[in-house]
């Protein structure tokens, strides 16, 4: 999977928004963007409204690699299953003792 970056020049952040949030297509996975207005960055969180959203640093770093959070192997965020975790590599398991407890 590799991610789509167009570019384009634009008049202001919100046109450049708009156009961000028109190439995601709605699809909810990722987004990023660079910008020392935190008025701008909260803008664009708000209207991308994807499940990762990486402010001021490489898109990797929303998988948990430099930024914040466990390192995710897949995402799968759109499909409501969340960011992997431990719990995606591990199983509950259950021990149950009825009567007695015999080994012969």
């Amino acid at each position: 999977m590799m991610p789509v970056l167009p570019v384009t020049a634009v008049p202001d952040v919100d046109r450049g928004i708009e156009l961000a949030k028109e190439a995601e297509h709605g699809f909810g996975h990722s987004a990023g963007m660079y910008s020392r207005n935190i008025e701008a960055l909260s803008h664009m969180a708000r209207t991308i409204n994807t499940s990762i959203f990486t402010k001021n640093g490489p898109f990797y770093a929303g998988l948990g690699e430099g930024g914040e959070g466990h390192s995710s192997f897949t995402i799968a965020s759109p499909t409501g299953e969340g960011l992997t975790g431990p719990v995606a590599f591990s199983r509950l398991r259950r021990c149950v003792l009825v009567d007695h407890f015999r080994i012969v």
